[in-house]
């Protein structure tokens, strides 16, 4: 087979970017860059990594021991991984009887490349999934297509997108699933699957050995009304046994402890579902750092983590107050529902004709240095070519990610450019009514 000369990508196909990529691709068009002080990207997908009040002094060093010139073991360190099955101990099964050890957890360089490796682990599979949800999970999917049948089940906004809990059980035997997908908190609606509703899916999926893969990212994000949410949610809280619940949890040092530089990420589950993802990983990465994986054992102990934690909640929460409010005085609608994360999932379909889709609304914020991420980009589809129009085409994520300051400079700026579009369509009027 012959390729023609002009063909630059030569023997590689053309890699869609993922939204948050694509938006700051866009932005360096304009002279953005990261850090720049006259943008303000309300499309993050970090939280703002400096010092926080009530939370301990970020660690700024870390020591490279003589051993740490090898490699280390395929699941990170034993150390670590006692105490990421400690901490989930701690939280989450004081009152269980089954508890996580070492062999419960396998650690990596991120979620991603935990995703990367638990999908090369599954075996042919129906996987289900919902939109919108967490862009990556598409290419992901996509480069297994020949083992795994991706279904999307449908969800409505009513209930926030994602499956009722009532429901679960049916929508796992109607659809055949052999796995489901889902981000918890949800990556880009906030909404937060939690207590009874989190309870019913784990046993839904036990009962029919379905497994459940939650990606827990953002699991101290949790916010109750206008206050700071109580602690984390996580599906860990609810299993029967630790090895034998079909139930994959990820989560990581990069959103709940603010440290997303130091690509740690860390999967929680079943001894023999661990074995195959630490198998994967020999062929795949070959282990984490171990550096890293000993500096992450300071961000663990109980002290720190909870400092941090409560600390990143009572500062988000204002943030999350203050964007909710001024993205509803300027004429968007904020998904109620919205618990969690560092996002408002925000319907735009009510402001001026001229911004009222995702895409011409994120490039009129670009002009004035505003990033945001259409949503669009979470209606994914693996192993489908995207649609000319999306259900989402009158989303958009924002972020609060970033400074209270910076954040606040962007969210004055997009009100006034709604504010600029909505006086042209009064003078148009009065104009007509001449």
């Amino acid at each position: 087979m012959s390729h023609s000369k002009n063909n630059l990508n030569g023997a590689f196909r053309e890699v869609p970017y993922m939204g948050v990529i694509w938006v700051v691709a866009e932005a360096m068009k304009l002279g953005y860059y990261n850090g720049h002080p006259d943008w303000a990207n309300l499309g993050q997908g970090q939280p703002e990594i400096g010092e926080l009040v009530g939370a301990p002094k970020r660690i700024t060093t870390f020591s490279i021991e003589p051993q740490d010139q090898a490699y280390g073991a395929l699941g990170g360190s034993q150390e670590l991984r006692e105490k990421i099955a400690a901490h989930y101990n701690r939280l989450f099964r004081k009152k269980q009887a089954s508890k996580y050890t070492a062999d419960n957890v396998s650690v990596a360089m991120g979620g991603r490349l935990m995703l990367t490796r638990i999908f090369a682990a599954m075996d042919k599979i129906r996987l289900g999934y919902k939109v919108p949800d967490y862009t990556a999970y598409e290419d992901m999917i996509n480069y297994h297509h020949s083992k795994v049948t991706p279904v999307l089940i449908p969800t409505s906004e009513k209930n926030a997108f994602d499956i009722p809990a009532k429901k679960f059980e049916h929508t796992l035997k109607k659809h055949k699933l052999d796995a489901y997908l889902l981000s918890n908190p949800c990556n880009p609606t906030g909404n937060v699957i939690e207590g009874k509703d989190l309870e019913t899916y784990v046993a839904a999926a036990s009962k029919l050995n379905c497994t459940l893969i939650f990606d827990e990212f953002y699991s101290h994000f949790i916010f109750e009304k206008k206050k700071p949410g109580k602690g984390a949610v996580s599906a860990a809280a609810y299993l029967e046994d630790v090895n034998t619940s079909p139930v994959i949890l990820i989560d990581g040092l990069t959103k709940s402890f603010r440290y997303p530089g130091w690509r740690m990420g860390w999967a929680l589950g079943p001894k023999t579902m661990i074995d195959n993802i630490n198998r994967a990983a020999s062929a795949i990465d070959g282990g984490p750092s171990q550096p890293m994986t000993r500096a992450a054992l300071k961000v663990l102990d109980k002290d720190y983590a909870d400092k941090e934690t409560s600390a990143l909640r009572k500062a988000f929460s204002i943030k999350r107050n203050l964007m909710i409010e001024s993205l509803t005085n300027a004429g968007i609608q904020c998904m109620p529902q919205g618990k969690g994360t560092f996002y408002i999932w925000g319907n735009i379909s009510k402001l001026p004709k001229q911004i009222n889709n995702a895409e011409s609304f994120f490039f009129e914020a670009l002009k004035h240095k505003v990033m945001t991420v259409p949503g669009y980009f979470f209606d994914i589809h693996p192993g489908k070519k995207k649609k000319e129009k999306s259900v989402f085409d009158s989303w958009v994520r924002f972020s609060f990610g970033p400074s209270e300051k910076n954040m606040m400079h962007g969210l004055d700026r997009l009100t006034l450019m709604i504010s600029s579009f909505a006086k042209q369509k009064i003078n148009k009027k009065q104009n007509d009514g001449f």
